[in-house]
């Protein structure tokens, strides 16, 4: 399994890293607007914490991904073939999206 190429652990980290603090920000944000309108909540406030991912969860992630490309290009290829093209096209990718997405 180790010779399979995979996602870089590091993009992977840096991704989630960007979607973290655009939630962060967005949260923030909203407690501000909060604030200013007199809705202050009742219970304290939740502390902005860092957050972070360790290495095994970084791995998985990346596994998980590999996997869910590799699972979506042999769907989208299947219905290639069937319809007697050579190429994957966005339409065949469009096809086996909802599905694919439930089966994940």
């Amino acid at each position: 399994m180790e010779d399979e190429p995979t996602f870089d652990p590091d993009l992977i980290h840096a991704i989630f890293k960007n979607v973290w603090t655009r939630r962060a920000q967005e949260r923030a944000r909203n407690e501000a607007e909060d604030v200013i309108e007199g809705e202050a909540a009742a219970g304290p406030s939740k502390k902005n914490r860092s957050t972070s991912a360790n290495a095994n969860g970084l791995k998985l992630s990346c596994e998980l991904l590999r996997l869910f490309v590799t699972e979506a290009i042999q769907r989208a290829a299947t219905i290639a073939d069937a319809e007697g093209s050579t190429k994957i096209e966005a339409t065949h990718l469009e096809r086996i999206l909802p599905q694919l997405l439930l089966d994940f």
